[in-house]
C-alpha cells in the first residue's frame, strides 16, 4: 500500500491545507475528531483513506499532514 504525506508550508499553504484535510474528511466519511461512524456504507469496502489517514490504535483517523508557519495563528486555526 502507498502512503501519502503532506506538507504545508507558510500562511497560504496551511490554509490550502485545512481546506485540503476538510475535503478528505467529508469525502471518506471521517468525523472532525477523526472517527469514522460504522453506520457509514460507501458500498464496497473501500480502505484508499489509509493512504491519507493513519488509524491509531483507538480507532482514530489522523491525517499524514505537516503543517509548518512561523506564525502560530495560522496553524492554530
Amino acid at each position: 500500500m502507498r502512503e501519502v504525506i503532506s506538507i504545508h508550508v507558510g500562511q497560504a499553504g496551511v490554509q490550502m491545507g485545512n481546506a485540503c484535510w476538510e475535503l478528505y474528511c467529508l469525502e471518506h466519511g471521517i468525523t472532525p475528531d477523526g472517527h469514522m461512524p460504522s453506520d457509514t456504507s460507501f458500498g464496497v469496502a473501500d480502505d484508499s483513506f489509509n493512504t491519507f489517514f493513519h488509524e491509531t490504535g483507538t480507532g482514530k483517523h489522523v491525517p499524514r499532514a505537516l503543517f509548518v508557519d512561523l506564525e502560530p495563528t495560522v496553524v492554530d486555526e
